[in-house]
């Protein structure tokens, strides 16, 4: 393997292990900011070392354990101000290499996951809700504090913000890195929820780069909820989560054309949705609706149950969709679901009925430079036959998005309307 190539498999290993490593290495140090130094410390390790002995087997593994030896070697020989870690340390000192080994193990909790465990730590509610999806995105999803702010349809400062002062009162707290256990778990699972579907939804349909999809956040965000379904087995809501997730990971592979361009849900090739995940959307949904679910996640899992069930485009039931529409806008008020209920009521009830309800919400302050928008006026006008105005909008969408793949998209439906 040449040196370039070394160099992209340790950075394509980060990418992939960054999440876990981070974790991990919290559980052990009890710090969010020491676990990341240590992270990228093993990282410069690994450029290091991985050219002159060769990627291992297990590169995730080995990223562990170097910074582990790193961590170890700093608690034995700083003084440490908190009594936990002295007291860690105290045992390290005398312990065997084994012993030291099985200490570390202790620390894990009975779910054994320990990047659950730091969600749930992200998501304490001494934060407001936002800063714990921001912190978690950026500490388990390696988002950027700009992908952030457009997933918040805030501004990239004032997540940074967030996330600074987030991590500050964590470590003020003295939080334990694990997940909580009984109402405590009860209570912030509606913020752990919001920020896995977060993560997946990143990964569904990114906010910048030139990839429209990043399948490997898609596939984070299912693991998790899955972890969770197995957690929390009579919760609605984490099964319509999951639900939610598997039936639109599974139109994954016919999301994008041959060119890499975005194909529209109603355009895709539908003998390339995956069946597996569709069934297994369709089960969490039935189990999530037997266990009387109503709530935000449910009604999104039954929206796209209609999807999934219809053959063909023309089969949708647009009108129950427009109707759970009109139910989730009651359960999770948003602009954002304002805005997708209009586009379902434009192919319910025709595109006028979608231009008067886009006019409503028009002014709407977290719209404002909102990509979609746009682009969803641009696709009723040109509905309408209203094909001069509907390629200034799809013109405008094209602008406002920071990703490279949507963007193409957008400047073709604005060619088409010539």
């Amino acid at each position: 393997m040449s040196r370039d190539e070394t160099q992209r498999a340790i950075e394509a290993s980060f990418r992939i292990e960054r999440a876990r490593l981070i974790a991990g290495l919290a559980r052990m140090v009890q710090s969010i900011d020491r676990a990341e130094e240590l992270a990228q410390e093993a990282l410069l390790v690994a450029l290091n070392e991985w050219p002159k002995t060769g990627v291992p087997a297990n590169p995730g593994a080995w990223l562990m354990t170097a910074a582990k030896r790193r961590a170890i070697d700093a608690i034995r020989h700083e003084r440490m101000r908190e009594r936990k870690h002295g007291e860690i340390a105290q045992t390290l000192e005398e312990a065997s290499d084994d012993a030291a080994m099985a200490i570390e193990a202790a620390l894990d909790d009975e779910v054994g996951d320990e990047l659950l465990g730091l969600i749930f730590v992200a998501c304490h509610p001494m934060l407001t809700a936002e800063a714990r999806a921001a912190l978690t995105l950026r500490v388990i999803g390696g988002l950027t504090t700009d992908e952030i702010a457009r997933a918040f349809l805030s501004t990239e400062a004032a997540i940074a913000k967030r996330i600074v002062r987030a991590k500050q009162a964590i470590a003020a707290a003295e939080l334990s890195f694990e997940v909580p256990r009984g109402g405590e778990r009860a209570a912030r699972l509606p913020s752990v929820l919001e920020v896995i579907y977060l993560i997946f939804n990143e990964g569904y349909a990114a906010t910048s780069g030139d990839d429209p999809v990043r399948p490997g956040l898609c596939l984070e965000g299912q693991r998790l909820g899955r972890m969770l379904a197995g957690l929390m087995p009579d919760d609605a809501e984490v099964f319509g989560l999951l639900a939610l997730m598997e039936i639109q990971a599974s139109r994954l592979a016919a999301r994008l054309g041959p060119e890499g361009a975005l194909v529209p849900l109603t355009a895709q090739d539908r003998t390339r949705w995956d069946q597996l995940l569709i069934r297994r959307g369709l089960e969490a949904l039935a189990r999530a609706e037997a266990l009387d679910g109503g709530g935000p996640y449910v009604l999104q899992a039954a929206l796209a149950a209609c999807h999934a069930r219809a053959r063909s485009a023309a089969d949708t039931d647009w009108g129950r969709i427009a109707a759970l529409y009109d139910r989730l806008r009651v359960a999770a008020p948003s602009p954002v679901v304002d805005l997708n209920r209009a586009i379902a009521h434009s192919m319910a009830f025709g595109p006028e009925a979608g231009l008067r309800l886009l006019d409503a919400i028009a002014d709407d302050p977290a719209l404002r430079s909102y990509a979609p928008l746009p682009a969803a006026r641009g696709d009723f006008l040109f509905r309408a036959g209203r094909f001069s105005e509907a390629r200034g909008q799809f013109e405008a969408a094209a602008k406002l998005t920071r990703n490279a793949g949507e963007a193409a998209f957008l400047r073709a439906r604005a060619a088409a309307c010539e």
